[in-house]
């Protein structure tokens, strides 16, 4: 523990410095930029290589910690509770933004021309049957039937929660583990690990998950190490791409006011509303708690993805925010899968954008649709980049906005995802260090 805090700082300090650096690469010298993207992978699929094993070990050595499996129901709740709650707020607080800034007033007018406004759909449509084929694991055609030109896109809110409640069980834990899909592991190791506690002589068994564990962050402290090359490789890559296209800029100032508002909410739903409940429930120093998980927060923000960053988030809200591992091990492998505030937030926002944008009223009723169905649907999303794109179909639908005009908003998603990605994860760690007042004490230190 004294290491890893020992090198905390400047390793934030370090990768904050790559992120610059990439930035300022990517913008003079955009082709080479994009050649870094092979480092940028291979760091990518080093954290992603320790998630599944990671996961499994940490959520069974969490439930082991408490001694008996009947004492998971009060944890189980404040977590579920604060997610649903935290999540909740970051659509409020989204709504309001959005009517007192008007960003798709400000937009209005400035859409694209007719003809280019149809390519746009169709290039919009294609990806959303892409995704959405990658993600529900249907083959792109059944995707294109249910939401192509021939026929109304139709999914509900019951559409997500029938998918989410599903994707709770698994027929075979290693497809679930193939495809990354935590939730089935998450289920499987809770019940496991229940199954242990209440087992004699199974001490054997026991120790050998948890020194895996132990291992498995040695492996993520041992990472770290090389993480200020990877993240300067995948931030390069990606500006770099955007800048070659020639584009980024022009299409910020088109999106201007929208990508404001969103920054705004994610701002303020991370550096107030967040730090509130934190120091309110735990009389913790917010702004310290902050620092602690620099090197998570930056390095979502790089990859864009709440799950490839788990390791990094494990390592450090226990080594250097000081959180109980029992709670470190049991919350943040769930906030990964399911807590989205920022998605949400950001899905809010959209969708009042690109009705202001075309001329939709949105009234009251529609707006308290949106903030239910953004909230639910954040908690269905995936921790994996761009995965808001998927539960905006849903919000989209559930107030009958058109979904073609995702097209206003899809250019500058990717880089969107990184902000709300970063607040996700320190959300996480905020729920961490929330619930760990509810932990049963324990005999084991870790």
């Amino acid at each position: 523990m004294t290491e890893a805090k020992k090198h905390g700082p400047w390793l934030s300090l370090a990768i904050g410095v790559a992120i610059v650096l990439a930035v300022v690469f990517a913008l003079l010298a955009p082709r080479a930029a994009t050649e870094c993207e092979i480092g940028g992978t291979i760091f990518l699929n080093l954290l992603k290589m320790l998630v599944v094993p990671l996961v499994m070990c940490s959520v069974t050595c969490g439930i082991l910690g408490l001694g008996d499996i009947r004492k998971l129901g009060r944890p189980a709740a404040a977590t579920l509770g604060y997610y649903l709650a935290t999540t909740l707020l970051a659509v409020v607080l989204g709504l309001v933004l959005v009517n007192l800034i008007q960003p798709g007033v400000a937009t209005r007018g400035q859409e694209a021309a007719p003809a280019q406004a149809k390519d746009e759909v169709t290039t919009t449509k294609d990806k959303i049957h892409d995704h959405l084929a990658e993600q529900l694991g249907l083959p792109r055609e059944d995707v294109a039937a249910a939401f192509g030109e021939a026929k109304e896109p139709d999914p509900t809110i019951g559409f997500i929660i029938k998918n989410l409640v599903l994707s709770l069980f698994t027929d075979n834990l290693f497809k679930s583990a193939l495809e990354m899909s935590l939730l089935p592991l998450i289920i499987f190791s809770i019940i496991f690990a229940g199954v242990l506690t209440t087992l004699p002589n199974v001490e054997g068994l026991k120790s050998l998950i948890e020194q895996a564990n132990t291992a498995l962050m040695a492996l993520v402290m041992l990472l770290m190490y090389v993480a200020p090359a990877g993240i300067f490789c995948l931030i390069a890559a990606q500006f770099g791409q955007a800048q070659a296209e020639g584009h980024f800029g022009a299409v910020l100032q088109q999106t201007g006011w929208y990508v404001v508002t969103v920054l705004v909410g994610l701002g303020v739903h991370a550096f107030v509303t967040l730090p509130a409940i934190l120091f309110v429930l735990t009389r913790r120093n917010p702004y310290r708690f902050i620092v602690q998980m620099l090197q998570a927060i930056l390095t979502a923000f790089s990859t864009a993805s709440s799950t490839a960053t788990l390791p990094v988030t494990m390592e450090c809200a226990e080594k250097n925010a000081g959180v109980s591992r029992q709670s470190v091990e049991f919350v943040l492998p769930l906030g990964a899968t399911i807590n989205m505030d920022g998605t949400a937030l950001y899905e809010a926002v959209a969708a009042i954008f690109i009705a202001q944008t075309i001329g939709m009223e949105m009234t009251f009723a529609h707006q308290v649709t949106i903030a239910l169905t953004a909230t639910l649907a954040a908690i269905g999303a995936a921790g994996i980049p761009q995965a808001g794109l998927v539960t905006m179909v849903i919000v989209l639908t559930a107030v009958g906005i058109p979904v073609e005009y995702l097209f206003l908003i899809l250019s500058v998603d990717w880089f969107l995802d990184r902000f709300r990605t970063a607040v996700n994860c320190f959300g996480d760690a905020c729920g961490a260090a929330v619930v760990e007042r509810t932990m049963p004490q324990s005999d084991d230190t870790g």
